[in-house]
């Protein structure tokens, strides 16, 4: 059952839709630490057939941003976990948008609002396919965890600035990370 496809049609788009959680694969180019991140809550969009974006949450890493701004090259993978088995990755090409890249707000509007939102990635999708996801249990959906946005809107916009600072300034490979707010 493995397909490629030119772009993300409607049925493809509904069906990612329909997921809760994606993953997001990358890597730096000089055979450092390979990076693969859970994602979740409402922060994906498919915009137009052949691009897609997220929204990135502070967290205590910054590998995906790092590793983009170095190479650009992402791999977002998407399962069923409640219906038929199916994988869907989209590899390409991804970019940081930061808060004042022009383009951010326009693409940050498809998103509901989060505390803690430090960016938006957005992936031109080079290939686009399916496999079969056969070993891929089937487990239900009980409802999104709100710890990160709790966790965020108590540390609030000043909190965020400094954590980030701290925190996301370069990856653990010591690749550059987000750009210091000022």
């Amino acid at each position: 059952m493995a397909h490629t496809f030119d772009v993300i049609d409607d049925p493809l788009a509904e069906w990612i839709g329909r997921q809760h959680v994606f993953f997001v694969a990358t890597a730096p180019s000089d055979g450092g630490h390979v990076n693969c991140s859970p994602k979740g809550l409402d922060t994906f969009a498919v915009l137009d057939p052949t691009t897609v974006a997220y929204l990135d949450l502070t967290g205590s890493g910054v590998e995906t941003i790092s590793h983009l701004r170095e190479n650009g090259r992402i791999c977002v993978m998407f399962c069923s976990f409640e219906g038929a088995p199916r994988i869907v990755r989209l590899q390409g090409t991804g970019e940081v948008l930061e808060p004042d890249h022009p383009d951010f707000a326009a693409v940050a509007d498809r998103f509901p609002t989060y505390p803690g939102g430090r960016a938006v990635i957005r992936v031109t999708c080079e290939r686009i396919a399916d496999s079969c996801g056969y070993a891929v249990p089937i487990m239900s959906f009980e409802h999104d965890r709100d710890t990160l946005p709790k966790w965020a809107e108590k540390r609030g916009a000043d909190g965020l600035v400094a954590y980030r600072a701290e925190k996301n300034a370069e990856s653990i490979d010591g690749l550059p990370g987000l750009i210091p707010a000022g």
